[in-house]
């Protein structure tokens, strides 16, 4: 049986910048997202420049039954996920009761029940061989609520909390877990969830900054990693403010214009 990386949110963004790292240091690699085009160009890149393995799974997150898909296509293929990579995630910015139900169900979907399943069944999988690793990317979002951002920095929490949890459970199982929180990081997401950047009052790091940390996060042995100075000096400071103090902060920073 072969061994892989799965990265979810392949095509773009953090999801692309890990996939390429990976694909540097010679990983096989399985590839998930919606855009197929982009999947199959990335793909092919990366067979003729770096002569791996790669595998391509179409899927869209947000679907009932999306993660039973994912797993049931490695099976199929006889591969080995040894390093999961839940990446892929969505926003939406603005006030909470403003949002359509539709996306209130697609944030829960993609950013915490696609996550806690792919979680669940490939990771089962990796206590059985006594070796894997699981990175979950997360945000400084997820270390409070963020006005205008309530649902997304919520299921942020969830990702952070959950990975907490199973670095207890999976101690000397042989299963290393990585929960990354970077700040404002410049992708699509932004647009996406109509957040409007230029209001932003934080610098935006890129992608190549999260994906560095994380390794030299996880040749260190860290549960959380924080991508930059100042996100770890933003994290420090909560501790000599008050929550609710740490909240309007949080939205301050965002910055998120009211729908």
């Amino acid at each position: 049986m072969s061994s892989f990386t799965l990265i979810t949110g392949a095509s773009m963004g953090i999801g692309e910048a890990f996939v390429r790292e990976f694909a540097v240091q010679g990983h096989n690699l399985v590839l998930v997202a919606r855009s197929v085009d982009k999947l199959q160009l990335l793909a092919e890149e990366l067979r003729r420049k770096r002569g791996i393995q790669v595998e391509v799974c179409v899927m869209d997150l947000s679907e009932n039954g999306a993660a039973e898909s994912v797993y049931a296509f490695c099976c199929k293929r006889n591969i080995h996920v040894d390093v999961l990579v839940n990446c892929a995630g969505v926003s939406c910015a603005g006030s909470f009761v403003h949002i359509d139900l539709e996306k209130i169900e697609e944030l829960v979907m993609v950013n915490m029940v696609a996550i806690a399943k792919l979680t669940r069944l490939f990771v089962a999988d990796m206590v059985v061989k006594k070796k894997g690793t699981l990175l979950n990317i997360a945000s400084l979002g997820g270390l409070q609520g963020v006005p205008g951002l309530g649902l997304y920095s919520a299921t942020k929490a969830f990702l952070i909390t959950l990975s907490e949890a199973l670095a207890v459970e999976l101690q000397g199982k042989g299963v290393d877990v990585v929960v990354v929180c970077p700040g404002f990081i410049a992708t699509t997401i932004f647009a996406n969830s109509g957040h409007n950047v230029n209001a932003i009052r934080l610098p935006l790091s890129t992608t190549d900054v999260v994906v560095k940390s994380t390794m030299k996060g996880l040749q260190k042995n860290k549960l959380r990693v924080f991508p930059t100075l100042l996100d770890r000096c933003l994290v420090f400071s909560q501790r000599f403010v008050s929550r609710k103090t740490a909240v309007r902060l949080a939205g301050f920073f965002a910055a998120v214009e009211k729908n």
